[in-house]
């Protein structure tokens, strides 16, 4: 159970430059540098290190590399840019990490991403880079995905009627007597050429500890119970405990995610177990913790595939979902421009087998997207299908990604998804933050929301006017600078003016006023005129309007809304 692949580690990517103009470019870059030399770095970190981005020469890194190469597997990722930052080509592991990392560079410097792989040039889904669906790929890869990729017939057999990402389903033709064939399963299988084996995350373990138990007896206990069912160790996708235990060292270091149930509840799910237990009952408030757990996680179609199996200081039980576990993520695009966006947002879509979004929005990811994801994308107004399609897949086992631009707890779909979720969805559900309108739009006028601030929606759709009227009366009266959403639109062009007039009765009409329309996309365009002089036929939908207080002032082209702060010199330290 030891030696984790690398993507379950936490990524370490290297920057290495072999030129002074090279080692500028690798400055502009989120990853670790290293100070010495191209072949000084590979060679002393190529065993340790998930990637390397390398600027240099395609040859020179090819040179380097080739003594050190071992397995797909456990290879780290390489890509190689040019020292003006045009091109990030994917050179070694373009499926394990490289063709990803290529991209998430073009996407920082606004480069090219360069990309090989047969998969990608064929826009076919490539079995080993199916992260999203949480499929694990073995066997002959080359053959089977060279047949995809050309279009060749490949069969299917999938005992387990596990759901295979669409894009993927459909290039596969059912049956098992091709030359080239895509085996679904969690049962130990051996190597066969023309044979690529997937292995879905379906086995869960319920694991019963006591404290401050050794990690490595769990890794061993687990090893020797799948073995001995011939099942799997890349099908196991979860562990299921107590949740008095969900926290301990031992469970953590298989690196897994961690399940954890109250006793109660496990209780109650310790009627269908086999080996239920009156000690155990009296020590933690439930007869049964490993086997219990393990059939909860599996869902209520999942069956217990290995009973409980014990060792000095641990009991383990192992149970298989019919289905994948499902997982939503509410994703924050940030207001439009790739070097914006967040890492995690690039991650919760990558690894997104469903993307949901307005296409508007869905377009701005679209850097992201693969041909292994189903992507629906509609049109404005829609929120609530929208919203009832996301639960709907993720319901049904699917990693699925809601795009919003900005955050998506701010005027955006986190709400909306999260009550049609409901209490108990059933699946996992995170929230990706993003860079909102009102700070991406704030930074280019200056600091203007340094203090204290209010974010107004002008939309009377869905709040009513009188609302709307009564919370712009309150930031007047408290003297805040005001972010403006939703300032107008064809249908809503004297929303805007009616709040000028509204302000103007208590502050002065050269209160600085910042325009900001489409921040971080295509036509930025960034206006600073006065509260007077306020024109609403400058302003659209897509347009931030930032008005100041009174202590707003304009200090060299840019607002700023001090935050009180004593002159310099009066000997304070710094907040």
């Amino acid at each position: 159970m030891t030696g984790a692949p690398r993507e379950a580690r936490g990524r370490r990517v290297i920057a290495v430059a072999v030129t002074p103009r090279g080692r500028a470019l690798v400055e502009r870059l989120p990853y670790e540098r290293s100070p010495d030399g191209l072949g000084a770095t590979l060679r002393a970190q190529w065993a340790d290190a998930d990637a390397f981005v390398a600027v240099a020469a395609v040859g020179a890194v090819v040179r380097v590399a080739a003594p050190l190469l071992g397995t797909k597997s456990s290879d780290p990722a390489v890509v190689v840019l040019d020292e003006e930052g045009r091109f990030a080509v994917s050179v070694l592991g373009g499926h394990h990490g490289a063709n990803e990392l290529a991209r998430e560079v073009a996407a920082l410097l606004g480069a090219e991403p360069v990309l090989s792989t047969a998969s990608d040039t064929a826009g076919t889904p490539a079995l080993d880079e199916l992260s999203g669906s949480g499929l694990v790929a073995e066997g002959d890869l080359a053959s089977v995905g060279a047949a995809l990729a050309s279009g060749e017939p490949v069969g299917l057999d999938n005992p387990l009627g596990w759901p295979l990402p669409e894009r993927l389903a459909e290039l596969l033709t059912g049956g098992g007597e091709r030359p080239g064939r895509v085996l679904v399963t969690d049962a130990l299988a051996g190597p066969e050429p023309g044979l690529a084996v997937l292995r879905p995350p379906s086995l869960v373990a319920g694991v019963g500890a006591s404290s401050g138990a050794p990690a490595d007896e769990l890794a061993a206990l687990l090893s020797a119970s799948l073995d001995a069912a011939g099942l799997s160790r890349a099908s196991l996708g979860a562990l299921a405990t107590i949740d008095r235990r969900a926290g301990d060292e031992a469970l953590s270091s298989i690196g897994l995610p961690i399940e954890a149930f109250p006793a109660d509840e496990l209780a109650t799910g310790a009627a269908f177990v086999p080996n239920p237990s009156e000690v155990v009952a009296g020590a933690v408030g439930t007869p049964s913790v490993a086997e219990a757990a393990a059939l909860l996680a599996a869902g209520p179609d999942g069956e217990l595939v290995v009973a409980k199996q014990k060792s000095p200081h641990f009991t383990v039980a192992i149970a298989r979902r019919k289905r994948p576990a499902g997982h939503l993520s509410l994703v924050g695009l940030g207001p439009g421009a790739r070097d914006l966006r967040t890492p995690a947002a690039d991650r919760a879509i990558r690894n997104a087998e469903v993307v949901v979004g307005y296409e508007a929005y869905v377009s701005l990811c679209s850097d992201l997207l693969t041909a292994a994801q189903h992507v629906l994308a509609s049109p404005i107004g829609a929120e609530s299908e929208r919203a009832e399609t996301a639960v709907k897949w993720a319901a049904s086992g699917r990693r699925v990604a809601v795009v919003c631009s900005g955050d998506p707890g701010v005027y955006a779909m986190a709400t909306l998804v999260l009550e049609r979720a409901g209490e108990r969805p059933g699946f996992p559900v995170e929230v990706v933050p993003g860079v909102t309108a009102a700070l991406a739009s704030a930074a280019l006028l200056g600091a203007p929301l340094a203090h204290d601030h209010l974010v107004l929606s002008l939309s009377d759709l869905l709040t009513p006017w009188e609302t709307i009227v009564r919370r712009a009366e309150a930031a007047r009266d408290a003297d805040l600078a005001i972010a403006v959403y939703n300032p107008r639109s064809k249908g809503r062009d004297w929303q805007l003016a009616a709040l000028r007039d509204l302000l103007l009765r208590a502050r002065p009409p050269t209160t600085p006023v910042g325009l900001v329309t489409d921040a971080g996309r295509p036509g930025e365009r960034v206006v600073l005129t006065t509260l007077a002089a306020l024109d609403p036929e400058l302003v659209g939908m897509t347009t931030c309007v930032i008005i100041g207080s009174s202590t707003t002032t304009v200090v060299g082209g840019r607002m700023v809304t001090p935050r009180g702060y004593p002159p310099r010199g009066a000997g304070t330290a710094p907040r």
